[in-house]
């Protein structure tokens, strides 16, 4: 849970940036718990995360990552990318200040590799449809094949377009979070 300070320097980003934040607060432990709880941990070797902000989501993954596992953080705000360098001391988290459009770039897909799953907290409604149409195929691109992307929005509208880039595509509904959010799973 973030602390007074915490949510106080999350609100701020989303008031300076409301085109690039997603929301006012932090997504609450129950949103978490939706989004991580059906992905078998022990297994994941590389995980990469997309829009960390404070890093309520990182703590939560790392919490359940194995300890040789890696975490790859894309935080494109600068604010919060330095922030979560500062406050999370953790060796199996790199955290990289630019787009997930990149996401390929930084795993290793060349070698058999890829990651095991994509958690994402980007406002992909609120985004450009070229980014987030380059951010869906360079995910499907790094991930290992049946590996999940799992994210969430406050609407269907994308829904359209994670059909399109994923062959499956579940949907859950969080009704403990501000605002309630459908939670989804994406696979290749």
């Amino acid at each position: 849970m973030p602390t007074p300070n915490t949510a106080l320097f999350f609100a701020r980003q989303f008031l300076a940036h409301p085109r690039r934040v997603g929301s006012l607060i932090p997504s609450s432990r129950q949103l978490v718990s939706r989004m991580l709880g059906g992905v078998e941990w022990a297994r994941v070797e590389t995980a990469v995360e997309f829009g960390p902000g404070t890093g309520v989501v990182t703590r939560a993954l790392l919490a359940r990552m194995r300890p040789d596992a890696r975490l790859i953080a894309f935080e494109l705000n600068p604010e919060f990318a330095s922030y979560l360098a500062r406050s999370i001391d953790d060796p199996r988290l790199l955290v990289l200040p630019m787009s997930a459009e990149h996401v390929a770039d930084h795993v290793d897909i060349q070698a058999g590799g890829g990651c095991d799953v994509a958690i994402s907290s980007l406002p992909f409604s609120i985004m450009p449809r070229a980014v987030r149409g380059r951010i869906l195929a360079a995910t499907a691109g790094a991930l290992k094949p049946g590996a999940p992307l799992i994210g969430y929005q406050y609407s269907h509208a994308m829904l359209a377009e994670l059909r399109t880039a994923f062959a499956h595509v579940a949907v859950r509904f969080e009704p403990r979070n501000w605002p309630p959010a459908f939670v989804f799973t994406a696979r290749g």
